[in-house]
């Protein structure tokens, strides 16, 4: 066995791993880490940021494009604090991501003597953002612990997971095994698939609901939905599963809509956490979940049946045992289309102007283009109104809601995929969260177009103030740069648009730079999206 120090040992598990890029932003505590990652800078490569957070917002962006585990290593205590809301993001999106952290000399740990970066409790803090985290106290525990952390993230519920490393530890050599650790998956009942097999195929108005634990099982879902002609509905981590051009492809608000009818919804990689505690169930609806999380099957209550199983795996065994049980359905397909078009007629009615920006964005953003939206009027009316035609190619905080993560989610999406065309929108106040990672993308050469809704004002918050508490605004008004003579002066090329005609025209320019872009565009006051997102009680 070779013998390593703890720092190559871990950038060598990182490499097992497939890991072949970590976003960091590096520190004394860390030096050692970083020089064992010099040596083997050809097959690992360091996209050094500008901000702790935006490290751990790219990481989390590269993990969510790709569905594969990424890696961001910073300092302790406030390098580490700094990463906080992206490991609660990366949580809430169900995302694989590593957080390798610095730490205190071993033997100062928790005794309070204010050394630099220290904080109380870092690992306790760690653990509470991830699925799983631990200490790394030496050389010969360094593999194992990070084959553990892997293992963690890709079985059952993926999540991020943790690593911290005391500064006087990683200098400290061994004869070391590095190996990859395998996922580890429960078996799959059978009798839980039959059961749900004869339900489903029983059900006279069948609904499926999809989230993010549905991305890599795209094949399936199309399959099963055909097979009983149930519409498949998804919201923010499902889009894309289904191409929004299947006749059986619904939004939100559609799903909502059926969700009054159906007799029997199989949930896919879904919290339901909306459907189940706000539109209700009643003893009319049966529900069956297939779930990776055992606990996140019954968390808001005990389905019909429920199956403990990543999606891809359970939907072919469910595929295999529905033909016996599928009763005879006529085709959705002309039934569904209509109401997808006069759905469609309202949605362009109400929220005209999101959703010709939102037209002009699909025409130009070509078929396998992500889309990273943010907390803004755009993004929210994206959730409902944007085409998304294939997996991971939509990329949302879920219900973390973390505004400003767009700007750094894109370069990782775009470093992870980079043959693929990467645009973001985001609104003025949420971009400058973020703004200086402008340069890790002119330093990296992540070619990403960020679209920048610039109205000068929090709009979302000003919407409410003015509804809700008689247009007594607070805190709502933003001094704005020029953020196209901001972009410049980082070297990103800047264009500026009024219109969605000049927004196409000015995308379609950017994304012919092959560089780095920003187009800012004017706009003014829009119409609420809550009214299709905030939905009633249904049954």
């Amino acid at each position: 066995m070779p013998r390593l120090n703890t720092a190559q040992c871990l950038v060598q598990a990182l490499l097992a791993h497939g890991v072949d890029h970590l976003y960091c932003l590096p520190g004394v505590q860390n030096d050692p880490f970083f020089d064992a990652l010099y040596h083997e800078r050809s097959r690992l490569k360091a996209i050094h940021t500008r901000h702790e957070q935006g490290a751990a917002y790219m990481a989390l962006g590269a993990a969510l494009a790709t569905g594969r585990p990424q890696a961001f290593c910073v300092v302790p205590g406030p390098g580490f604090l700094n990463t906080g809301a992206a490991l609660a993001t990366a949580y809430a999106t169900s995302a694989q991501v590593l957080a390798l952290l610095g730490q205190i000399p071993s033997g100062m740990i928790g005794r309070g003597f204010g050394l630099l970066h220290e904080i109380p409790d870092q690992l306790g803090v760690l653990r509470r953002l991830t699925k799983w985290a631990e200490r790394v106290n030496g050389p010969q525990e360094a593999a194992a612990l990070a084959s553990e952390a892997f293992r963690q993230m890709a079985s059952g519920h993926p999540r991020p997971a943790g690593l911290e490393v005391p500064m006087d530890i990683w200098a400290r050599e061994a004869e070391i095994d590095v190996a990859a650790a395998q996922a580890e998956e429960t078996p799959i009942d059978d009798d839980a698939v039959a059961q749900a097999a004869q339900l489903l195929g029983n059900a006279e108005r069948p609904l499926i609901l999809v989230g993010a634990g549905a991305q890599d099982a795209a094949t399936e879902v199309s399959a099963t939905a055909e097979l009983l002609q149930a519409p498949v509905g998804a919201y923010r981590g499902g889009r894309g599963v289904l191409d929004s051009r299947h006749p059986l492809s619904v939004n939100l608000p559609l799903a909502h809509r059926l969700w009054k009818s159906a007799d029997v919804v199989l949930g896919v990689g879904t919290r339901l956490q909306q459907s189940q505690q706000v539109w209700g169930v009643d003893a009319g609806l049966k529900i069956v979940r297939i779930d990776a999380d055992a606990e996140e099957i019954a968390r808001s209550r005990a389905p019909a049946v429920g199956i403990v199983a990543k999606a891809q795996p359970a939907l072919r065994k469910l595929l295999a045992a529905l033909p016996k049980h599928n009763r005879r359905r006529a085709s959705r397909r002309e039934e569904m289309t209509a109401l997808k078009a006069g759905h469609e007629r309202e949605l362009r009615e109400r929220l005209a102007p999101q959703m010709a920006f939102l037209d002009a964005i699909r025409a130009e953003l070509p078929e396998d283009g992500i889309f990273v939206e943010e907390l803004t009027q755009i993004g929210y009316v994206s959730r409902i109104g944007f085409p998304v035609y294939r997996p991971r190619s939509f990329l949302s905080t879920g219900y973390q809601g973390t505004l400003g993560w767009g700007v750094a989610a894109a370069i990782g999406a775009k470093l992870a995929q980079p043959q693929t065309p990467v645009v973001s929108v985001s609104g003025d106040g949420g971009f400058l969260f973020n703004v200086q990672e402008l340069a890790s993308a002119v330093r990296h050469g992540a070619a990403v177009v960020w679209l920048v809704f610039s109205d000068g004002q929090y709009g979302n918050v000003r919407m409410f103030q003015e509804q809700n508490f008689g247009a007594r605004f607070i805190a709502t008004d933003l001094a704005n740069p020029d953020f196209v003579g901001l972009a410049e002066s980082f070297g990103v090329a800047g264009l500026r648009a009024h219109t969605p005609d000049e927004l196409r025209a000015a995308l379609k320019r950017a994304l012919a730079l092959g560089a780095p872009a920003l187009v800012e565009v004017r706009c003014g006051e829009m119409p609420s999206p809550w009214p299709f997102i905030q939905l009633p009680r249904a049954r």
